[in-house]
């Protein structure tokens, strides 16, 4: 794989212009070192281009655009691209330019790339049609991800907005409930209502939980802590059933009390201790962030205050309808039925778009990977899983598409085991077909379908099974030559095997693999894996490193093919001269018999 440096395949430059240029409704898109781009209305750049946020926070950020714009004096600009598709340089980029720029970028307060350092950072150059099958496939699986994005998003809103029309519908009391007589009453009736702390906090590192705004959607994971000191002058401390309420900036949004501990709580949230003898906690929850309840804070809140707010004894002020105790109740786990579904794909639709964006970014890394060093990335530790070895199937096949052969280790495809421990004492004449190592030097070659010997029912079950198109290797011989000798088991029949072996269970073509083993790339391999002095012997595990060109299954079957013919020629050929011999030495011996029968002739 060729590598070049980045400043040979592109110009690159920077903007001209300050940050504080941009207008709000510019012509033209103007690049900073934000994600996003401003508008601006005048350009300096009218070509296909990939903008790189050159300091702060976003540096290393990637943008690409085709047509006129312009740019910041730290963001720097690559064009007039040579040897490489921008596609695929975009892409590649997006896997190794920011590490690059962390490693080599200059330490500050402030991080920054140097134009030398972007010139200097090297691109691994496939042939174009290489490349360009990568840019198909990587902008597949942004498009796929795209789409799915917005798919479960929209999902999740849908079912959003139907667990809140069946609340609001519940709530409100309509026609369509008939839920017996219901009555209001002022919150203040109803509930003791507190507010935090107006201290400003002296955070810690430990201690008692801290809770504002920011956290009232999970109360029990907050990252803020106060002195225990601070805590105890506390007036009012949380306990179970109490309901926390915002009441500045976003109004109205609650979390229940459920557990016996300490709370630290700001002013920015109202404490609401309901009488649980006349107002379920859960139903006063589900009412204040209704449309009803919505309705009542809104005329109480102070719209114009910044932030916006209201203020304790206005919450007080708001009205509650509610039904009998029983009601609210059944209402209640209603609603957090509907609130659990919610909850479940509020949590598992952005999984699931996390997820796929994580497996693009493996293929894509993968892929890349493999254009920079031919190598097919490290399995993970899950590797035993379906699922896992499914996804590493799917990555060898992807590498062998784009690539055609893919170099792989034995551990990727393959499991070794041992051999068993039965001898040739225990042959027998019919049972269990076995194969025992020494046959793999005196009889077997690439593959074989029949044994050669059998054991009895009782000693197979103390060995190991070789099953269909398994790799029988022996890895024990007095000399290098002859260790690793194999065969392929293509027979019907699950076969038992004997010790000194290794046992390969893969899922490519047992024939190709074992025409591999017999060539002289795998002879340099064993070479080095080899011990021993009268005995040579290969540790099966040791195998797992051996490195295998593998083409596709397609391929792999074809050249099988290909060999195959070979095979049966030479092996007609051996056959064949020593046929031919024989009766060329018989016809010699018919014309010698001739010509050495002097008779006498007849008169």
């Amino acid at each position: 794989m060729e590598y070049k440096e980045l400043g040979e395949i592109c110009e690159i430059t920077t903007g001209k212009l300050n940050a504080n240029e941009k207008i709000d409704d510019g012509l033209y898109p103007f690049f900073t070192c934000d994600k996003l781009p401003f508008r601006i209305n005048k350009y300096a750049f009218n070509t296909s281009a990939i903008l790189i946020s050159g300091n702060g926070s976003q540096v290393g950020h990637l943008n690409s655009y085709e047509g006129k714009f312009n740019a910041y004096q730290r963001t720097y600009v690559l064009y007039e691209f040579k040897f490489v598709e921008k596609q695929y340089l975009l892409h590649y980029m997006r896997s190794y330019l920011k590490p690059y720029i962390i490693l080599n970028c200059k330490k500050g307060s402030v991080p920054y790339i140097t134009l030398p350092m972007l010139e200097n950072f090297k691109i691994p150059i496939p042939p174009l049609p290489i490349q360009r099958e990568i840019v198909r496939i990587l902008d597949s699986f942004t498009e796929l991800t795209a789409e799915l994005t917005a798919e479960l998003t929209a999902e999740l809103t849908a079912r959003k907005k139907q667990y809140e029309f069946y609340r609001d519908e519940l709530l409100s009391f309509g026609e369509i409930i008939k839920g017996g007589s219901t009555q209001s009453s002022k919150l203040c009736e109803i509930a003791l209502i507190y507010d935090g702390t107006h201290k400003t906090p002296n955070y810690k590192n430990s201690g008692i939980p801290f809770i504002s705004v920011e956290n009232i959607n999970d109360i029990y994971g907050s990252k803020k802590f106060i002195s225990k000191e601070d805590y105890d002058l506390y007036k009012i401390t949380p306990q179970i059933n109490d309901l926390f309420m915002t009441r500045i900036g976003s109004v109205g949004k609650c979390a229940i009390v459920t557990k016996n501990v300490d709370l630290a709580y700001y002013v920015s949230l109202a404490l609401i201790r309901p009488n649980n003898k006349i107002i379920d906690t859960g139903y006063l929850k589900y009412y204040i962030e209704s449309v009803s309840g919505t309705k009542e804070l809104s005329k109480r809140t102070l719209h114009n205050a910044v932030p916006i707010k209201i203020n304790k004894e206005d919450i007080g002020k708001i009205k509650i309808t509610y039904p009998s105790l029983d009601i609210q109740k059944k209402i209640a786990s209603t609603l957090d039925n509907f609130d659990a579904i919610c909850s479940d794909l509020n949590i598992g639709l952005p999984a699931e778009i996390e997820a796929r964006q994580k497996q693009y970014e493996y293929y894509r890394d993968a892929l890349l990977t493999y254009a920079a060093t031919g190598k097919i990335i490290p399995r993970q530790t899950d590797r035993q899983t379906d699922r896992q070895t499914d996804k590493y199937d799917a990555l060898i096949k992807l590498c062998q598409y784009v690539f055609d052969v893919v170099f792989v280790k034995l551990s990727d495809i393959a499991t070794i085991t041992r051999g068993g421990n039965f001898q040739k004492k225990d042959f027998i004449d019919t049972g269990v077909p076995c194969i025992h190592y020494g046959q793999m030097y005196t009889h077997f070659g690439i593959y074989a379908t029949e044994p050669l010997k059998y054991i009895s029912e009782d000693v197979a079950k103390k060995s190991k099974i070789a099953v269909k198109n398994d790799i029988v290797m022996a890895v024990t011989s007095e000399n290098v030559e002859d260790v690793c000798k194999c065969t392929a088991w293509l027979g019907n029949e699950n076969i038992a095997v004997s010790g000194h072996t290794a046992i390969i269970h893969h899922n490519q073509n047992a024939k190709y693999l074992s025409y591999y083993f017999h060539t002289a790339m795998f002879f340099a391999q064993k070479k080095r894996l080899a011990h021993g002095t009268k005995v040579i012997e290969v540790t099966p595990n040791a195998l797992n490193d051996i490195i295998i060109p593998l083409p596709s299954l397609v391929e792999q079957k074809r050249i099988v093919g290909i060999l195959d013919r070979f095979d049966a020629l030479c092996h007609d050929i051996s056959t064949g001269l020593p046929a031919e011999i024989e009766a060329r030495q018989k016809q010699y011996e018919y014309y010698r018999d001739k010509l050495l029968n002097f008779k006498k002739l007849e008169k």
